[in-house]
């Protein structure tokens, strides 16, 4: 073991081949990297063109070469360092913290607990709760349900839907299908909406990630991969800001619905 206070080359070599030895030793290497890089293209299309789905998009086309948990590992720094972006660049983050500070308290508690219940789920039942959380991400975005919620219950209403979102976070990384709509149901407008959301998804991830780390669902490997999976979603946020100025919203959900869809079949087979 390497302490700081003997740190030395030897140890650095140590602590790289730790990081990266595991890697390198992965059967099926160039489909994983191929599917991987891919993946985070194009969830990073989606979330330049429409502000959220970079986990959506990513996690389950991973999940078809691996195990569900390491996808999800995987899009970590991606996912935070989008989303301390997105927040930081709408602005108005102090109003968000203080506005949605039940739902990420919930979403923290749900999150430790449920990460904990599905340690003993195997790599097959977890990819069929990942498609049943796709597809009813897809239900939710096709059919928009209506409602309001009114200042007085939403202190509540942030709590159990930060509760409920944990609990999908947990099993998928997949936060977004319940908190968008109940994000619709504010009333946001665009910038408060994309503000509000980039807050929840970061402060949601940071408990998710936590707790992976801690139950062994996730290691420096998968790390120091995430940390390099920041280009190809740089470049796809790149261009889902230049496609979503020219194809138009219904269009592109269009594509994005069938997209979805194909993943939870292909999950679930």
């Amino acid at each position: 073991m390497c302490w700081r206070s003997d740190f030395s080359l030897a140890c650095a070599r140590q602590l790289a081949l730790s990081v990266w030895t595991p890697f390198w030793d992965t059967p099926h290497l160039a489909s994983m990297l191929a599917v991987g890089l891919a993946a985070f293209v194009i969830g990073g299309v989606v979330k330049g063109a429409i502000g959220v789905g970079l986990p959506m998009l990513a996690v389950p086309m991973m999940s078809l070469v691996m195990p569900a948990p390491q996808a999800m590992a995987l899009v970590a720094v991606p996912v935070m360092g989008s989303n301390l972006w997105q927040a930081w660049n709408v602005g108005q983050w102090r109003h968000n913290l203080r506005r949605f500070w039940p739902l990420s308290l919930a979403q923290m508690g749900a999150t430790f607990l449920t990460v904990r219940m599905t340690l003993e789920l195997d790599a097959r039942h977890l990819n069929r709760m990942l498609a049943a959380v796709l597809v009813l991400a897809v239900l939710l975005m096709a059919f928009k349900p209506q409602f309001e919620v009114s200042a007085r219950r939403e202190r509540w209403a942030s709590a159990l839907v930060g509760f409920l979102s944990g609990m999908l976070g947990a099993v998928s990384s997949l936060t977004g299908p319940i908190i968008i709509t109940y994000l619709m149901a504010l009333r946001l407008d665009r910038a408060q909406f994309i503000g509000g959301i980039s807050i929840i998804y970061l402060f949601g991830s940071l408990p998710l990630y936590a707790a992976m780390f801690f139950y062994d669902r996730m290691g420096w490997g998968q790390v120091g991969l995430s940390l390099a999976a920041l280009l190809p979603m740089a470049a796809g946020l790149y261009m889902g800001q230049f496609l979503g100025q020219r194809i138009s919203e219904p269009a592109f959900r269009r594509f994005l619905f069938a997209f979805l869809l194909t993943m939870s079949v292909l999950l679930v087979w």
